[in-house]
């Protein structure tokens, strides 16, 4: 059975872990800098599953020489938002997080197809490609399934549906910028746009915006973790599978929505060999200014990494 690393037993890594054992897609190992963290985690998890019936393995290590093998590396590590933090403001801190993991993975794992949790999640997934050298395609991120399923939650709530007949599409940035197209988010096919008035729409599109940040400001010590949890584990078995699921992702742009080098939320094929191809979506005029928009946030935070500089200093 394939094997699927975890970095980082915080609640997101542990979230992920037992959907992915729920599902029985791989045997999953936890890694997390804190001794013993990992190891309690798991074997938690393991206590669940002769009730819960899955027969996968999870198990926790110390030791980042145990990923070897991995055919998916997931990066659940490094700093969360506080109430009055915006994602971005957790660059400087996770960056380091990141360079540490990096170092590890092309020691250990270098095969492995990496998915990105650590915010800013489309600067740094973008940090991840740039800086360990990874081909684009191994590479993505967590936030437009995480986003979509939040509306999706909302739609059905408000229209009082099963939320599993829900579909929705969020494309951008992860960010109070995200890319909502009412025409996409969907209830058995029939646009929302259909089922509600306009005024409704958009409060519900005004809290998906924000739907991370009531999280955190509710909790007030943490933020979301069996929602991210449950996105990383559908995009794990896609790989894992090899279903070929179209899912929202940050990816890394060449040319697609005229954007180049900047990772983006878009609609992906995921398969065995990661992202195999970009769907790219026939915008509205609104629709593409604010996709523009949305980028010209990330691609500011990418700026602020100063990659091209180090770039120059290693060539000269």
């Amino acid at each position: 059975m394939d094997k699927v690393t975890i970095i980082g037993a915080g609640s997101v890594g542990t979230a992920a872990a037992f959907y992915l054992a729920e599902k029985r897609v791989a045997n999953v190992l936890l890694i997390d800098s804190v001794e013993g963290r990992s190891k309690g985690k798991a074997l938690d998890l393991m206590e669940a599953a002769p009730i819960r019936g899955y027969d996968v393995r999870v198990e926790g290590s110390d030791d980042f020489k145990d990923m070897a093998g991995s055919k998916v590396v997931v990066i659940a590590a490094g700093l969360v938002r506080k109430p009055e933090m915006m994602r971005q403001d957790l660059l400087e801190q996770n960056v380091k997080v990141i360079d540490d993991i990096l170092e590890k993975v092309k020691k250990h794992a270098p095969k492995a197809i990496l998915i990105n949790l650590t915010e800013p999640v489309d600067t740094l997934t973008y940090y991840i490609i740039k800086k360990g050298g990874f081909s684009s395609s191994k590479v993505m991120g967590v936030s437009g399934a995480l986003d979509s399923s939040r509306l999706r939650e909302f739609i059905a709530q408000e229209l009082n549906v099963s939320s599993v007949d829900t579909t929705a599409i969020i494309i951008g940035g992860h960010h109070d910028y995200m890319v909502i197209p009412p025409r996409y988010a969907r209830v058995e096919g029939v646009p929302i746009t259909e089922l509600l008035p306009p005024e409704k729409v958009e409060s519900l599109v005004a809290r998906t915006r924000v739907a991370g940040t009531e999280i955190v400001e509710s909790l007030k010590t943490g933020s979301a973790s069996n929602a991210p949890g449950a996105a990383v584990a559908d995009m794990v078995e896609a790989i894992v599978r090899n279903s070929r699921r179209i899912v929202c992702a940050p990816s890394m742009l060449n040319g697609e929505y005229g954007h180049k080098n900047i990772c983006l939320g878009v609609p992906v094929l995921l398969s065995k060999n990661g992202v195999e191809k970009i769907i790219e979506l026939e915008l509205t005029l609104a629709e593409k200014e604010a996709f523009d928009k949305s980028a010209a946030v990330v691609k500011n935070t990418i700026k602020s990494l100063e990659l091209e500089t180090e770039k120059k200093k290693e060539e000269g």
